[in-house]
């Protein structure tokens, strides 16, 4: 079972993988990075070697490592000589920074090195978004990206992007919340495509109109996601997915399951929704579902889907219903 260090109400399952062994892994804020080999749930802090217990996303490369991004930065696990050491299980790997790289000008942030997503690319390089920038590693050396249009971020003065995607074509695409639209690099420039602006819900509905690009599904639309709701790019143009469609929310992440159904999660009360590509289904609390502010969504080879929320909550859903994974259980 999950289970948590200290007040689970501030901590989110949010990021989850299935490796090539078939082990699941959920990174969780503050309460570190969890394996589940369908049986039992092992836990790494940092005492196992992590440099933080704050675990943002996670990437396995083609050689079967797994990268952990974190709240202070970079570790690796590596299953061919982790265990064998005797050592710590977690190696931290530091991205040298430019020297001329603007300081971190967000307090809450200051000083830290966050990691917000990885990606291993066709080219076999593996790009990183960070609060310093983005960065793509060669096996040898991390060279920094810029992207000269997405001035500014956020989070600090000089993160660009949060989220990457390469689509099958091999172009790369960025986005994130202190930028307008999206950004598409095509191996020689980036070209800043504009979106429609989304309003989030609230009693004073706020305009955005960055994204999130999430995924490339199996008929070639790009999906991205933000804080008003979903688009979906069909190569020309990109057309919103919203309350009036039947999304109940704003979009953390979306998944595209084995039968070509999407799965959209949704924070702050939004929940779990799937799309058959005619009308979305939305999950509750009837369906065994406790917590409707999601932040993870993984489908396994057999099928069920995990699903991550706040409050440290993790659930599977087996396609008929919800079974909680968490030991601390959301009262309304």
């Amino acid at each position: 079972m999950i289970k948590t260090i200290g007040n689970p109400r501030y901590g989110n399952v949010q990021s989850s993988l299935q490796d090539k062994a078939g082990n699941l892994w959920f990174g969780t804020t503050e309460n570190g990075l969890y394996k589940y080999d369908g049986k039992s749930f092992s836990r790494f802090l940092m005492a196992d070697g992590l440099n933080s217990n704050n675990i943002s996303c996670m990437l396995e490369d083609q050689e079967g490592k797994i990268w952990i991004g974190t709240d202070s930065g970079l570790c690796l696990y590596d299953p061919s000589t982790s265990l064998s050491t005797g050592g710590k299980l977690f190696a931290e790997i530091r991205i040298p920074l430019p020297e001329n790289l603007p300081p971190n000008k967000n307090e809450y942030y200051r000083n830290s090195h966050w990691v917000f997503s990885i990606l291993q690319a066709k080219s076999r390089k593996i790009w990183f978004s960070t609060i310093d920038g983005v960065y793509v590693y060669d096996g040898k050396t991390f060279t920094p990206f810029i992207i000269d249009k997405a001035a500014g971020g956020f989070l600090s003065s000089n993160n660009n992007a949060e989220r990457i995607l390469e689509d099958k074509a091999g172009n790369i695409w960025f986005g994130g919340r202190g930028t307008e639209g999206v950004f598409r690099y095509d191996g020689k420039s980036v070209t800043n495509l504009k979106l429609k602006e989304l309003f989030q819900d609230g009693p004073k509905p706020k305009p955005h109109n960055w994204a999130f690009p999430q995924l490339q599904d199996k008929n070639g639309n790009i999906w991205f996601s933000n804080w008003g709701g979903a688009y979906r790019y069909d190569g020309n143009s990109f057309t919103p997915f919203t309350k009036s469609d039947g999304l109940p929310g704003g979009v953390t992440r979306i998944i595209e399951d084995k039968k070509g159904n999407l799965w959209f999660g949704g924070d702050a009360g939004a929940g779990l929704s799937r799309y058959d590509g005619r009308s979305f289904t939305v999950f509750t609390a009837k369906d065994g579902l406790l917590n409707n502010s999601i932040w993870s969504i993984l489908e396994d080879t057999s099928g069920n889907i995990w699903v991550g929320t706040r409050e440290t909550g993790l659930y599977l859903y087996d396609g008929k219903k919800f079974i909680t994974y968490s030991e601390y259980k959301h009262e309304p």
